[in-house]
């Protein structure tokens, strides 16, 4: 085998998160900063609705047009009838299986879901600003009790927090002017599925969706996944989609909401119950990295034949708690070792594995844009430069 054919055949599918056409980072952008394929999802259907053929197909020609590939959806979104097995939550799962059948008409193979109680993502920070004056997400943990115990005022949520934390919080709440106080909440509340879309923020429906999963524990919790599971995967097996489910962000419990995608003795149990390639993961080294106790290269030889989706990013971990985003091949993610072990299972798998690099920092002249939170242009750009890179000079080196 030649060297551009061994080259060839272990390298990342290059993939791009695309927000649609009201993204102010371009196809064209995506296609100039060296990707081949898009993710991207339809943001404009609300949560629980069927997606139709013809809004799929909409979005497949409008990626198609600029020359590039939409194989990966990320993601469709779970509503919280479905989490907390209330209401109508099997009219919902109906509509997912429906939305997953018309997925696999069009010719998307990866369908990229979370299970994550109320919020998507949570950071305290939108626009942290580092030293050398560009900007990242940050979660802030003395900033996030403070919301919980005395903006939230979820009932016991002093329980879960020492009497230190309480005055740390306290003394943070004091200090911070109304317009500070409504940026917090607008950043902890932007993680809802939808709302940046909407461009709506209520804290009184928040409040009353965390009050939703009241006595709700994480076993229950994953037994609702798991029986969503045992309903969802023998229709993507049938629709030739695989899903891949995103671990939680960050990985530990937040509002006093349950967590179950949080480590490997979770992703175990969900694959245990539902026995096939088909029920996959979404690899996302920021999310699993932000708990110093997950072992990522350990847990890519536990779960790589079952991997559809890679998401490569580093964050930064504080003693209390809080964390950033730090650039892609620092922080505390081993990345070197990390990308090592996902070109050996994409070798032993003969496969070539779709990669997004995760969040970036908005840097040069994207510090004057307004872009998605974590989704600027140059910081991807440069984070996937970066990745491209690492990977090429291990794929090489393999060959010595």
């Amino acid at each position: 085998m030649s060297k551009a054919e061994y080259t060839s055949m272990n390298k990342f599918r290059q993939s791009w998160r695309w927000y649609g056409p009201d993204d102010l980072v371009s196809l064209s952008d995506a296609k100039q900063a060296g990707a081949t394929e898009i993710v991207t999802a339809l943001h404009h259907m609300p949560t629980g609705e069927i997606w139709t053929i013809d809004e799929i197909e909409k979005r497949k020609a409008e990626v198609e047009h600029a020359g590039l590939i939409w194989d990966v959806v990320e993601s469709v979104p779970i509503h919280e009838d479905i989490k907390t097995r209330t209401k109508n939550y099997q009219r919902y799962i109906d509509a997912y299986k429906a939305s997953i059948q018309n997925l696999g008409k069009a010719g998307v193979r990866i369908l990229t879901y979370n299970f994550m109680p109320v919020v998507d993502w949570t950071r305290t920070d939108l626009n942290y600003q580092l030293a050398d004056g560009s900007k990242a997400l940050r979660f802030d943990a003395t900033a996030m009790i403070a919301f919980d115990v005395y903006i939230l005022e979820r009932t016991g949520a002093a329980d879960d927090y020492t009497i230190q934390q309480l005055k740390d919080a306290e003394k943070y709440l004091a200090e911070l002017s109304n317009d500070q106080k409504e940026t917090l909440i607008w950043n902890i509340t932007a993680g809802l599925p939808g709302s940046m879309a909407a461009k709506t923020n209520s804290l009184k429906s928040f409040k009353a969706l965390v009050k939703s999963y009241q006595g709700i524990s994480s076993s229950t919790l994953r037994e609702h996944l798991l029986l969503f599971l045992d309903e969802v995967i023998p229709v993507a097996e049938e629709s030739g989609i695989r899903m891949a489910i995103h671990p939680d962000d960050p990985p530990f419990k937040l509002f006093g909401l349950p967590r179950v995608v949080s480590n490997q003795e979770d992703v175990r149990a969900i694959f245990k119950r539902a026995d096939s390639v088909t029920n996959g993961l979404c690899f996302c080294t920021g999310s699993f990295g932000v708990n110093a106790d997950n072992d990522l290269v350990s847990m890519l030889r536990d779960f790589g034949p079952r991997i559809h989706f890679i998401h490569l990013r580093a964050t930064k971990r504080e003693d209390d708690g809080s964390f950033y985003e730090a650039q892609h091949l620092t922080g505390d993610v081993d990345m070197y070792a990390v990308v090592k072990e996902l070109v050996n299972i994409q070798q032993s798998r003969k496969e070539s594995l779709p990669m997004r690099p995760d969040h970036g920092h908005v840097i040069l002249s994207d510090l004057d844009k307004k872009t998605n939170p974590g989704y600027s242009g140059i910081g991807r750009l440069k984070g996937l430069a970066e990745l491209r890179g690492l990977e090429l000079g291990i794929i090489n080196s393999m060959q010595q």
